[in-house]
């Protein structure tokens, strides 16, 4: 499966996990509670990015320079405690490893979101992790995941009727592959 397959089939997934979800799903443009805090991304997230900062560097190219300032000043404010190589920006592997990313820049903002929109400028190549936060989703030991602002109220009933399954690792074809952040992708 390509990329565009795989966005095709999650971004799917996800609009029928809203329309299940309609008021209980409270994200909207400049709520970025999610984009605060680094998680790791995968090969083919970097190179959609990659994609869309070139395209957003044809069409705005000051706001691309914002991105990859952004960018530069995010890797320099974690670069001490990044728990992998800080040359390369590929994540450290195992069981420390993890517990070390675990604890690392949670209060970090992503570069690619706009300080004063609060929306995200690489929004249509934004990595999977980012496509599939909020709503309810049925993870693979049968566990809900969904965003703690959503859903406020809702019994677990009325999220359980929400949920979709939806089991990204097995459509993603690089699962296993090198990890990096987004500031590293995009600096």
């Amino acid at each position: 499966m390509n990329d565009g397959e795989l966005i095709q089939i999650v971004d799917a997934a996800l609009a029928e996990a809203a329309r299940k979800s309609g008021p209980w799903l409270v994200c909207r443009a400049g709520c970025a509670q999610c984009c605060i805090g680094v998680f790791a991304i995968s090969g083919v997230d970097v190179d959609r990015l990659h994609r869309g900062l070139a395209a957003l560097a044809a069409s705005d190219p000051d706001r691309a320079a914002r991105v990859r300032q952004r960018a530069r000043e995010s890797v320099e404010r974690t670069l001490e405690d990044f728990p992998g190589d800080a040359v390369t920006g590929i994540l450290d592997e195992g069981g420390d490893a993890e517990a070390r990313f675990d604890e690392f820049a949670n209060e970090e903002p992503c570069p690619a979101l706009d300080p004063e929109s609060l929306t995200c400028d690489l929004y249509a190549s934004r990595p999977l992790t980012c496509r599939t936060f909020g709503p309810a989703l049925r993870v693979g030991s049968g566990a809900i995941a969904a965003c703690e602002l959503c859903y406020e109220g809702a019994t677990e009933e009325e999220v359980e009727a929400c949920a979709i399954d939806l089991d990204v690792q097995a459509l993603d074809p690089d699962d296993g592959d090198v990890r990096t952040t987004v500031a590293f992708a995009l600096r």
